[in-house]
């Protein structure tokens, strides 16, 4: 099959299953091709859309689109396949959501993802970064790790709700104000996906109160990446947490100026067994 051909047939598929938007002006469609293309084997095609020296940040995975080729067969023989659950864009970067199921070449048989591709110039896929955790089945709130809304809207507020997202971080995950919490977060509506945590303001208060006692509560230390799309903001952060450094990835859907609901990964970063040296938050242009 030509180049072309491998394309369209892969990113027809990736739109017939919702996994991106039918949108010619945008890059989406180029990474959702290279993913159907690593759930399908094809590496043909994979070095049709990515640099040969596509530079990976999954700390158990090795740089290089060859390296990462020569993992296919163990995706392939553990049957991994992905859904994906939203897929924003903010410049050069896509950002998506993601449950990978028979996983455990990922670590668990079901995992829940952030994962970001950069696009270069040249429409090649260059870049990747993620944080992944298992999929669990039972949450204080009732509400899975990846459900509810996925509609992109208030497209010309995008830069006002990443200046909202990296407020709320810098003033209560930081502790810089941490009493500023009801200028960033609905008091009337806000949705909470993080599975340890329930519904509403009084659930993160609940849950900042037990952590603090057990002496435990999140230390998010430095923002690495905050990426947007309308109503959604991805933010990247580095912390401590269960006395390890952790990577947080966080998802806040906005709307009218306050953060409505929250989804999230958190990742311990690992030290050892490492496959690259590339480290979980080098390499983004903020």
């Amino acid at each position: 099959m030509s180049r072309s051909k491998r394309i369209i047939a892969i990113t027809a598929a990736m739109l017939a299953t919702g996994a991106l938007a039918d949108d010619t002006a945008s890059i989406k469609p180029i990474v959702g091709a290279f993913l159907g293309a690593v759930l399908q084997g094809d590496a043909d095609t994979m070095r049709d859309l990515a640099n040969p020296d596509y530079i990976q940040h999954n700390p158990f995975i090795p740089t290089g689109l060859e390296p990462f080729i020569a993992l296919l067969p163990v995706l392939q023989e553990a049957g991994t396949t992905a859904e994906n659950i939203r897929m924003f864009e903010d410049g050069n970067y896509v950002f998506m959501h993601n449950i990978w199921r028979n996983a455990a070449p990922f670590g668990a048989d079901e995992m829940v993802s952030f994962d970001i591709i950069r696009v270069d110039e040249n429409g090649k896929v260059a870049e990747h970064w993620d944080a992944m955790a298992p999929l669990v089945t039972e949450t204080v709130s009732g509400r899975t790790q990846t459900d509810g809304p996925t509609e992109v809207t208030d497209l010309d507020k995008t830069e006002e709700n990443k200046a909202l997202a990296v407020a709320l971080i810098e003033d209560v995950l930081m502790g810089r104000d941490p009493a500023r919490i009801t200028d960033y977060i609905s008091a009337e509506n806000y949705a909470q996906h993080n599975p340890m945590i329930a519904d509403g303001l009084e659930g993160i208060i609940s849950a900042v109160e037990t952590l603090t006692a057990q002496n435990n509560m999140f230390q998010y230390t430095e923002i690495h990446a905050v990426l947007g799309e309308g109503n959604f903001v991805l933010t990247v952060s580095e912390g401590q947490w269960n006395g390890a450094t952790n990577a947080f990835y966080d998802l806040f859907r906005m709307e009218d100026g306050m953060i409505v609901e929250h989804w999230d990964v958190i990742q311990p970063v690992p030290t050892e067994g490492l496959a690259n040296d590339n480290g979980m938050f080098t390499g983004f242009d903020k």
